[in-house]
């Protein structure tokens, strides 16, 4: 398991001064690099194998949002990797009680082919062997859609909205996402399947599911195929 500790800023919560879902994914998203980078397996060393991991599906349970001023901890355990896939948990901690908990799948990525590759030995060595996955419930990684749909005003992709490898940022697309959803939606629960990249200029065709406590959002090209799906679950 890595760890680090932090504490909840002004800048990163709603107006009832909660850390929002996006900051909860920027968390866990630092969370991860920064232990690449302290294993030696981070920017420096994919980057000349003009490697990447590139975020495939996330599930994250939100059992409470801390405050303003909070101390926090955030945790992150690689459980399993197979193939071109890589699986980690994540969880937040708040006085020694777990409060949000996380599933992921990452997908390593040649960037000069655009082609999933296979991880290497000697990249997995690199991670600590063996450490058990978190107790949480594993959904399927697809997410099914269904309910009214409506579709809502196209966005163009700003600059504001990229990472460092020129496509859209994962907590960006779930930042854009939740924008659709009513004032008072608490999420409980949100999960986000990422189909294709999204780069700058791009046009986000955005269309919008409703059911009873779920709305799922398809973020969409011209042709309605999506670049990510993102499903919240409300907290009743």
């Amino acid at each position: 398991m890595y760890h680090y500790e932090s504490r909840v800023r002004f800048s990163e919560t709603d107006k009832e001064r909660k850390l929002t879902l996006e900051a909860i994914v920027d968390y866990f998203q630092d969370c991860s690099t920064f232990q690449t980078e302290d294993l030696g397996v981070g920017f420096s060393y994919l980057l000349p194998k003009n490697l990447t991991w590139v975020l495939s599906y996330w599930h994250i349970v939100v059992d409470d949002y801390p405050a303003l001023g909070e101390k926090i901890e955030i945790c992150t355990i690689p459980y399993e990797f197979k193939g071109i896939l890589g699986k980690r948990n994540f969880f937040m901690e708040k006085g020694g009680k777990r409060i949000v908990k996380a599933d992921s799948l990452w997908t390593l990525l040649d960037m000069e082919k655009m082609l999933p590759v296979k991880i290497s030995k000697e990249l997995s060595d690199r991670y600590p062997q063996g450490e058990d996955k978190i107790e949480m419930e594993y959904l399927p990684r697809k997410i099914a859609i269904s309910g009214t749909e409506e579709s809502k005003e196209t966005l163009v992709i700003q600059k504001h909205h990229l990472d460092c490898n020129d496509h859209v940022n994962n907590g960006q697309y779930i930042k854009i996402a939740s924008v659709f959803l009513p004032e008072n939606f608490k999420i409980r629960q949100m999960r986000a399947e990422y189909k294709n990249q999204a780069r700058l200029g791009d046009v986000i065709w955005p269309y919008i599911y409703r059911e009873e406590n779920k709305i799922t959002v398809c973020l969409c090209n011209e042709d309605k195929k999506p670049y990510v799906v993102v499903e919240f679950i409300e907290n009743i």
